[in-house]
């Protein structure tokens, strides 16, 4: 298990469910093919926040924004 979790769900949203179950996050960032991708600081506050979503979490493929540039 990850401590990265796909969420469909808006970075407002991940932000708020985060801040009620005390869950501390490491990363979050806009999927470019829709939802959240939120990085949890530790695998307790991941399995806390996979329930809290439950069937919003997704688990297939997802398209990620590239966070800098690519350098050659």
């Amino acid at each position: 298990m990850s401590r990265a979790i796909n969420v469909d769900a808006s970075e407002a949203h991940v932000l708020d469910m985060c801040a009620k179950h005390n869950a501390s996050i490491s990363a979050i960032e806009k999927l470019h093919s829709g939802g959240t991708r939120v990085v949890m600081k530790n695998m307790d506050d991941a399995v806390v926040i996979i329930k809290a979503f439950g069937a919003k979490v997704i688990t297939g493929d997802v398209l990620r924004t590239p966070s800098r540039l690519m350098h050659n």
